[in-house]
């Protein structure tokens, strides 16, 4: 493997379809895209400010690095991505790439977008429109502080998170959290398939529109209006503010505060109530 260290690169395209190559403490400075079109690179220790500097790569694993603002939309269209231990500050990153890992990283707003088969670890993400219509996705320790995450995203595992932010898992499709906590307005609408297992919720108008809902050893806490037009088979650990309208299944808590069901709405003999207190 050839060996790059120690330098500070101004130019446009300064390692152009390098291959083979270890690149350790260097400084990508205003020059685009220095590393475009490369292949089985490591990058240990780097500083990037410059646009676009990793486009249409194959195999690049990157450690202990920084991409700053400057550095926008600065990972797409690349397959084979490992990225740990580095602060990725770079707007629109990581856009259209297939096979990605993420472990102990801080990310940007606007990240993972149309991407497949993505692992994520201990990652701090603080922005909105997290993983926008990516699928194949397995989490493991997320905070995220954002709006809009996992738009229309696909076969999701979630575990071990916290995520703040309205309207999370918008128009999904096979998505099972657990052991995390979700705090934000209008969660899952519009989702098919949506499971969550030993979960706080804290979410108004959280769970509607959904087909097919389970909620296993659960909480939901203040939330109200939930479950309006959603199949649900729900089992809550405690009390429930309201409930309005679900569309069928069967919902178990100690209590629910107001439950409101309509039948010029919805047909209310398709949806069990138990209350156990």
């Amino acid at each position: 493997m050839k060996e790059v260290k120690s330098g500070v690169y101004l130019e446009e395209r300064a390692l152009f379809q390098a291959n083979d190559t270890l690149v350790t403490d260097a400084v990508f400075d205003e020059g685009e895209s220095p590393l475009k079109h490369s292949r089985d690179i490591e990058v240990k220790g780097v500083m990037f400010r410059g646009k676009y500097p990793v486009w249409y790569s194959n195999n690049v694993k990157i450690s202990s690095s920084t991409f700053g603002e400057g550095s926008r939309a600065a990972l797409w269209y690349t397959n084979g991505l490992e990225i740990t231990d580095t602060l990725y500050s770079s707007p629109k990153g990581i856009r259209r790439c297939d096979g990605v890992k993420l472990k102990n990283v801080t990310n940007a707003p606007e990240t993972l977008w149309a991407c497949k088969n993505v692992e994520i670890e201990n990652t701090t993400v603080t922005g909105d429109y997290l993983c926008m219509n990516s699928e194949n996705i397995t989490i493991d320790g997320l905070t995220l502080e954002g709006k809009y995450s996992f738009d229309g995203t696909k076969n999701v595992v979630m575990r071990n998170s916290k995520i703040i932010g309205r309207d999370a898992f918008w128009n999904s499709e096979n998505i099972r959290i657990e052991d995390s906590y979700i705090s934000g307005a209008y969660l899952g609408w519009n989702t098919r398939n949506l499971t969550l297992v030993n979960c706080t919720v804290e979410s108004l108008q959280g769970m509607c529109y959904i087909e097919n809902l389970v909620m296993q050893n659960c909480k939901l806490i203040n939330t109200t209006l939930a479950f309006e037009y959603s199949s649900v088979d729900a089992d809550i650990i405690g009390s429930i503010d309201s409930v309005i309208n679900p569309s069928s299944g069967i919902i178990r808590a100690d209590s629910i505060g107001e439950l409101i069901m309509q039948p010029e709405e919805v047909d209310v003999n398709r949806t069990t109530i138990i209350t156990r207190s």
